[in-house]
């Protein structure tokens, strides 16, 4: 078994967190310094993908091949969403559960945030941001979750502000405004914590918002910079956008998920947004940079180092926010992504060169990108009140949920989704904060399927799959218990053979996953955690699934004490 760092005894926390409403101080002593090394503290999951590296690793191995099958549900929590929700459209639990010391800090719909015993289930504290009832969202009212440090959990509210909480007790330290929520900005993303600042990505494109990633000081909340995904005239790829209307000011590229950092090449690694609107690109013409891009960012300074664009003047939705993650082959820095748009892309992440993109969904007929990069479109949806059809549909072949890469097998682990849909476009006048979207979608109710995917990280070439008849939607987790776990939208938590792809354990939660695992140890014992709670943009990736159950609840799952 693999030697880690254990949390404090679990007694010990008990005494500290007696009386509901105060958590032990565990969380002031998280320093950037941790951070840089948080997957060496492998009783912890410390940050959104657990390191910097975005791998969703864990080096917990007390779970494995051999005793999986007798894993069980050692709690459950659960709260129950009550009252008018913030926005015309469903909530879902969609977080990524962080832990420190026993402690774990999470976030859900409608502002919430919870502090919750990691050994027992027990709530310590709560605190819920106000959110207008008439927010503009696209997409769901959903959080991706939290970040922690120097005794602050830090997190983007639905109505755009960043707001930092004392983790001891829930109560507010500062909150600044993000984004207009008047012209429809809102925030979806879980904030990374990098040296002393929090980086918070926009949410909004759909709305004819202009996407900007931002860095605030982790003390006092004042922002440090903001960086525009889509330039203004004169700055470069400026010449992408049309020269002589306001196309670029309501361009969409937003980042609303999380994003990666190398602390050796100082850079921030994020993906943006389809360009708005969305399908019609007749009043946007040009590759409209820095949409569906990875944009390589400076974190002192804010500044763009490199972009690369998957999918140039995007007709089909395809946003590239989806995790960069981060590893090494023959001691060349990569940087793997798989993208809405069905292809799986290799980069050198010093630089941006292309080393390798290679298609992982099993339909794709939108276009064709080349070996070389060349990207040849095939399916216009580019006459107005022509419907087209086509794969993957505007969910993409991966959604914004996260694969995960082993360091052991030298694999990556995908969730996919084949699903098509009918597209027809149609005219649409900007309004501030009225939706922005150039066509009406239709996505299909049948001939659809999902699967997690193993592709060998050497060569891009899948080693083996699991298929399910739904698609996708959840992240996937990897442990050095050689282990992989998802989830689907029928409501079943998979433990795979990470060699192999056997499935090796099955557990019904009652509601589908559209959330992000993860894993953590205390007292020596290890515990799997996954919030499950149907939602969002279901009619966008599982509309067989509308009906659904949407449930509320965080279950937590170890192997069973022994006397």
């Amino acid at each position: 078994m693999t030697d880690y760092v254990d949390a404090p005894p679990a007694a010990k926390l008990s005494e500290l967190s007696a009386s509901l409403g105060t958590a032990p101080p565990v969380a002031e002593d998280v320093t950037y310094e941790r951070l840089l090394d948080a997957r060496s503290e492998s009783h912890n999951w410390l940050t959104y993908y657990g390191s910097y590296d975005g791998q969703r690793y864990s080096l917990l191995d007390q779970i494995n091949t051999e005793n999986v099958k007798r894993l069980s549900t050692a709690w459950a929590f659960q709260f129950g969403s009550a009252g008018m929700h913030a926005g015309a459209s469903t909530y879902a639990f969609e977080a990524a559960p962080i832990v420190v010391d026993g402690v774990m800090y999470v976030s859900g719909w409608d502002g919430w945030v919870w502090a919750i015993d990691a050994r027992t289930g027990q709530q310590l504290w709560q605190y819920k941001h106000a959110i207008p009832f008439d927010v503009s969202l696209c997409c769901g009212n959903v959080n991706r979750g939290v970040a922690v440090v120097n005794g602050k959990v830090i997190v983007a509210t639905l109505n755009a502000h960043v707001v930092a909480l004392d983790a001891t007790n829930g109560e507010c330290l500062w909150d600044t405004v993000h984004g207009d929520v008047r012209a429809g900005e809102s925030a979806t993303v879980a904030p990374l914590v990098v040296k002393d600042m929090v980086i918070v990505g926009s949410s909004g494109g759909e709305f004819g918002v202009r996407g900007h990633l931002d860095a605030y000081d982790v003390e006092s909340g004042a922002r440090r910079w903001r960086c525009y995904t889509i330039p203004k005239p004169g700055e470069p790829g400026s010449e992408t956008w049309p020269a002589d209307s306001p196309a670029w000011t309501r361009g969409g590229g937003n980042t609303w998920v999380t994003g990666t950092f190398d602390p050796e090449l100082n850079l921030l690694y994020w993906g943006t947004g389809n360009p708005a609107p969305d399908f019609d690109g007749e009043v946007r013409e040009g590759d409209n940079q820095h949409s569906d891009s990875v944009i390589a960012v400076d974190v002192d300074s804010g500044e763009i180092r490199w972009h690369f664009q998957f999918t140039p003047h995007d007709l089909w939705d395809y946003d590239s926010n989806m995790e960069s993650i981060l590893f090494e082959q023959d001691g060349r820095k990569l940087l793997g992504h798989f993208d809405k748009n069905g292809y799986f892309f290799v980069l050198d992440r010093t630089n941006g060169e292309l080393v390798r993109v290679t298609p992982f969904s099993d339909r794709i007929t939108w276009g064709e990108i080349t070996a070389e990069g060349d990207v040849k479109p095939q399916i216009f949806p580019d006459k107005e009140g022509e419907a087209v059809h086509f794969w993957p549909g505007p969910a993409g072949a991966k959604e914004w949920c996260h694969a995960a890469y082993s360091p052991r097998t030298n694999m990556f682990y995908v969730p996919v989704q084949d699903v098509g849909a009918t597209v027809t476009r149609r005219r649409r006048e900007f309004k501030e904060s009225i939706p922005y979207w150039g066509a009406s979608v239709t996505v299909d109710t049948d001939d659809m399927a999902g699967q997690v995917k193993a592709i060998d990280a050497a060569t891009s070439e899948e080693a083996w799959r699991w298929t399910w008849h739904l698609p996708i939607s959840s992240s996937v987790l990897a442990t050095a218990g050689d282990l992989v776990f998802c989830g689907t939208p029928s409501g079943e938590f998979n433990a795979f053979d990470a060699r192999t792809g056997e499935l090796l354990w099955q557990f019904q939660t009652g509601s589908g996953h559209h959330s992000s695992p993860t894993t953590y140890s205390v007292d020596g014992r290890q515990y799997i955690a996954v919030p499950v709670g149907w939602g969002s943009w279901v009619e966008g990736f599982a509309p067989g699934m509308m009906g659904g159950p949407h449930g509320d609840a965080l279950f937590v799952f170890s192997l069973p004490e022994t006397p």
